[in-house]
Order: structure tokens, then sequence, then C-alpha cells
């Protein structure tokens, strides 16, 4: 057992014995050896399950939008990105902040559950897409901090490498391209289903009436479904990942994602979302200064 695993399983212990939660959300270990899951755990004698170990990939702050019912307190161990979802929610009135006991873990950054199978324990593993560009491991946001913060490591990026080879095509290439990623997509929803900021409580997809998406899984359907979800968490993505870990059929969705935040960073200066909750999105308010070049 890690030093981390033992003070999660220490602190939960003592907020759920004492009464000061009545939920714990964390990981535990599943199977094969590699996977690691969501944990719910609101009796202090079953702590003994929490673990934090390479491949606590999920977010756990998307798992509140089904607890709102809960009565008392909820604790949840957060990575940086985690912590950056809570603000997500928190900032689109999904959460409130008090409600929350939050635990944070410094992450040293996570390894790719896909290159583990089929491999034993102690084997090289290669790093997890999801963390090349992350550039918050530190939680931003907590009650109580698990271990040092750890430095914002330099890791070879598969996604900006992607980007800057998009951005030197033609548009026509470019069109190909994701006409490409696109129809192959199952239409299974887990981009949405597993991401922060695709909180509404009705999502326009899943609306009969009146209908903005077809029933149809074909590329016009699919680009429109994909293209509408960009922009509505534009200047709003956390940058932790998960769309394009739970894709199925491994649409690089962060290129899309990341270009947005680049663009969005440049024309306005703004700093990655989930930092401030008090802070108003940039494409959710107007300002007189704000660049027209694009217009």
């Amino acid at each position: 057992m890690n030093e981390i695993t033992q003070k999660m399983r220490e602190t939960a212990r003592g907020l759920l014995n004492s009464g000061q939660v009545a939920l714990v959300l964390g990981w535990e270990k599943g199977y094969p050896w590699y996977k690691s899951a969501p944990a719910f755990i609101d009796r202090g004698e079953d702590v003994d399950r929490l673990v934090f170990d390479e491949f606590c990939h999920n977010n756990l702050s998307k798992y509140l939008l089904d607890l709102v019912a809960v009565e008392g307190r909820i604790a949840l161990f957060v990575k940086g990105c985690d912590s950056r979802g809570i603000n997500r929610l928190i900032q689109d009135n999904q959460v409130k902040r008090e409600q929350l006991y939050i635990i944070g873990i410094p992450c040293p950054g996570l390894k790719d559950p896909d290159d583990a199978a089929g491999k034993k324990q102690g084997d090289e593993i290669k790093d997890a897409a999801k963390c090349q560009d992350c550039r918050y491991p530190n939680p931003v946001v907590y009650d109580l901090l698990l271990g040092e913060k750890v430095p914002v490591a330099k890791r070879s990026s598969e996604t900006q490498a992607l980007i800057e080879r998009l951005e030197k095509m033609k548009p026509d290439e470019r069109y190909e391209f994701w006409a490409e990623q696109f129809s192959r997509c199952l239409r299974c929803y887990a981009c949405r289903n597993i991401c922060p900021a695709c909180n509404c409580r009705e999502c326009v997809f899943d609306r009969a009436t009146p209908e903005w998406l077809g029933k149809a899984n074909n590329l016009i359907e699919n680009q429109f479904m994909h293209l509408t979800r960009a922009i509505h968490v534009a200047g709003r993505c956390i940058e932790c990942g998960e769309c394009e870990r739970a894709c199925p059929v491994n649409i690089p969705l962060m290129a899309l994602n990341r270009k947005l935040i680049n663009d969005i960073e440049e024309l306005f200066g703004e700093e990655p979302a989930g930092l401030d909750p008090e802070k108003k999105t940039p494409l959710g308010r107007f300002e007189l200064d704000d660049p027209e070049k694009f217009m």
C-alpha cells in the first residue's frame, strides 16, 4: 500500500465515523489488475477499498450530478483535472461548494490502461494520452491536501502534434480527416456522459420535440453532434481528456477541444477553464473590447 492510499483511508474513515460527511467518492481496484474504478462509500468499515494508483483515471466530479439528493456533505478525492471539474459544476450552478469536502491529491501522471493490457505489474507502461497535456496536476481547490505538490511535467504531446499537423492541411484535407473520424462514431454519447462541462439536465440531443438530432447514424448527424458539443464546451473544457479516453472508437476529440482552447486563450487572453468558479466564461459574457477579427 502506498502512502497516499493509506492517508486516503485514514481520512475517509475519520470523516465517515465522525459524521462530518455522508458519502465518500474515491477509487477502488477493479479487474484486471490495471483497472481502477469509482468507489462510493458510506460506511467507515468499507474505506479499505480505497486506492490511489496510476490508473485512477475517472474524473469523480461528474458523479456529483447524480448525488444531489444525498443528505449531508459529500467528500471526494480529486486530482488537478477533477478539481477543475468541481469548479466547472459550481460555476454552472449544478452543485454548491458548501455541500462538498474536497480532498486533493497531487497527480504525478497516470498510465495508459490499454497499453497495460496483457502486461504484468512492474512492466513498463506508457503515459496516458490525457496526461500529456496536463497543465494543472495539482488540485486548484481543496479542503485538505494529501501529499506534496508535484511540478508540471513536460511530456511529448500527441494531441498538440496532431493539431499542428491539421493546421498545415488545406481545408479540404482537414474536412476529409474529420469526416473519416466522425464516420466511425457509434453515437453512444460516452463523450457527453463523462464530461463535467456537459452537465445540462436535459441534453438537446435527447429531445424529441423539436428534434435537433436525427436517430440515423450517418456522417452528417455525427458531424452535427460533435461540432455542436465542441462549441458547447468551448471556453468551458477543463482538459481532463475523459471524452477521448471513453470513446470506444478512439476519435481524437481532445484535438478538437484543444484547438478551441488554444484559439480562445489567444483571442481573449483567458486563463484555462475551471480555475476560478466566480469568473464568467469568455463565451458567456460580452466586453466592448472583445476582438472582432473573425466577424
